[in-house]
């Protein structure tokens, strides 16, 4: 799935999201704190994207093959 039609998906979300406290607002504190992370993690995608690593990843030293000496006790 293309990152801009994902992007756009979450910005949806988040309007719904947002559009959804202000008709209703939540009764309580807690009620408000629990809307606010799945509303941050959604702006979030929506303005960044699905990014990968911009860092290549070194590969470490190969894994040295497995013996077959059997085990000392």
């Amino acid at each position: 799935m293309s990152s801009l039609v994902i992007r756009v998906i979450c910005g949806l979300l988040f309007a719904a999201l947002v559009l959804g406290v202000v008709a209703h607002p939540p009764s309580n504190l807690t009620q408000g704190l629990g809307m606010l992370l799945p509303g941050a993690f959604l702006l979030n995608f929506a303005l960044r994207g699905p990014r990968r690593s911009l860092l290549t990843r070194k590969r470490g030293p190969a894994a040295p093959a497995a013996s077959t000496e059997s085990p000392r006790p």
